[in-house]
């Protein structure tokens, strides 16, 4: 009977992880080892070294934010303000390590010192924007308010987590109901 390999893409999503706690530097092999429960030496089945890994943890990001996303959106078909609604709802409850917040806030991070990570970041943030301009362009004639919507959209994507501000007498899910609402009008 042969060894049993740790799936590649669970290193992935554990140094995915890793990364979200504690940036780029937190992503080593021999901790996410120890996370996964195995010995390092599986992971040299997979990588040449740590820097393929972050290499891949960034094509998993970049694909999962932006490509995964409107494909799982497209894919259940409907008007723009339907596919909208889909991806509010999938943004607002996807968990999963290259959905999480933390994986977006280090990235962002990572991009202020890193121009290869600053040019996939922009690569992935303008594919974002650029399929939310299609969405809402299906039903605002006007390209400035169809770019404000866009650019409020997507700030409260990376940001809401950010804020730490109460909303006075409503919940933050009644604030966001009502956001969502003005959007789609």
């Amino acid at each position: 009977m042969g060894t049993i390999r740790t799936p590649r893409d669970r290193w992935i999503d554990e140094g995915l992880r890793a990364l979200a706690r504690g940036g780029p530097e937190a992503v080593r092999v021999e901790v996410l080892a120890q996370r996964l429960g195995v010995t390092k030496g599986g992971f040299y089945g997979y990588f040449r070294n740590r820097a393929a890994l972050l290499e891949e943890m960034l094509d998993t990001w970049e694909r999962g934010v932006a490509q995964d996303v409107i494909e799982r959106i497209e894919r259940d078909g409907g008007d723009a303000r339907e596919r909208l609604g889909r991806l509010f709802d999938f943004v607002g409850s996807a968990e999963t390590p290259v959905t999480d917040a933390g994986v977006e806030l280090a990235v962002r991070d990572w991009a202020r010192r890193d121009e290869g990570v600053a040019d996939r970041l922009r690569r992935a943030d303008n594919r974002r924007m650029d399929y939310l301009r299609r969405l809402y362009g299906a039903f605002c004639p006007d390209e400035g308010d169809v770019e404000a919507r866009c650019l409020i959209t997507f700030s409260l994507r990376i940001g809401d987590h950010l804020i730490a501000a109460d909303n006075g007498p409503r919940s933050r899910a009644d604030v966001l109901a009502a956001v969502r609402e003005r959007l789609l009008a």
